[in-house]
């Protein structure tokens, strides 16, 4: 991989994991075009998903930190934080991630191989992305939202999560909008979104590692790596930045147009030029 490929690679997924694109689908698509595997690259590809889960982190680190906080506080007295529940806005919020989890953890462990074995191809990738479209596009009907988190939406918004591990899905997409036919407030559907991504694409990130098995970097992809991280983490940061800026404003529906574009010039050059 040279290193033009390893900066293009990273910016592919740092700007398309958090605006509601697909950064599986776009990073997949891109591979093709530039005749690289990305089973057979599936290390680059851990390291760019790392550093857009970093960018996460420093975007939200204040957020995190009194999260991380709160956790220690319950497992210190679970009884008196628990009847607090009310009142703890960082302990409910921490109970909403973990029942958000549920959906993609069991769809990760059960159907996850399946899945990108039948949709990890261009044809299939192109279709999902005008899926992406239709969905995003859908937002633009409904009026903003209301309602906090329950535990209910949350279990829902992870729902669609899952259905992210379908590339041309968006996962920010898929949740942003399922929150918004919900009826749940921008200001919570911003925050909750993009937090809730931290452990399920940890833990896919860390289970690819371990099925991975590396004993060592291949010849010639230590500085392509660090490059992919670090492009990765820069434009993942500043797209996550203005993709919350434009949520609150104006919302997510002109994403559809794009995706459109790229789901038809997809099938377009992979059914008839290909």
């Amino acid at each position: 991989m040279s290193l033009i490929e390893a900066f293009l690679l990273g910016l592919v997924q740092g700007v398309t994991e958090f605006l509601p694109i697909s950064s599986s689908g776009h990073l997949r698509l891109a591979a093709f075009f530039l005749g690289q595997d990305l089973d057979t690259d599936l290390l680059f590809d851990l390291i760019v998903h790392f550093g857009t889960l970093f960018s996460i982190f420093i975007y939200f680190r204040e957020r995190l930190t009194k999260l991380v906080f709160s956790v220690f506080r319950i497992l210190k007295q679970p009884i008196a934080g628990f009847k607090n529940w009310d009142n703890d806005y960082e302990l409910r919020f921490n109970t909403f991630i973990l029942i958000s989890m549920i959906p993609a953890a069991v769809a990760g462990f059960t159907i996850r191989d399946q899945v990108e074995t039948v949709f990890a191809n261009p044809i299939g990738i192109s279709t999902m992305f005008l899926v992406t479209g239709t969905m995003l596009y859908a937002t633009k009907f409904f009026d903003e939202g209301t309602k906090g988190l329950t535990l209910k939406n949350t279990f829902i918004v992870g729902i669609a999560q899952a259905f992210a591990l379908l590339p041309g899905i968006s996962r920010s997409g898929a949740t942003i909008s399922m929150a918004v036919f919900l009826g749940i407030k921008r200001e919570d559907i911003a925050n909750f979104t993009f937090i809730m991504m931290i452990p399920v694409v940890a833990g896919a990130t860390l289970v690819d590692l371990l099925k991975l098995q590396v004993t060592g970097l291949p010849e010639g992809m230590l500085l392509p790596l660090i490059i992919g991280f670090f492009t990765a983490l820069l434009s993942g940061y500043y797209a996550l930045k203005y993709l919350i800026i434009l949520f609150k404003s104006k919302g997510i529906f002109y994403f559809a147009w794009y995706c459109w574009a790229i789901g038809l010039i997809g099938l377009g050059y992979f059914l008839y030029l290909v």
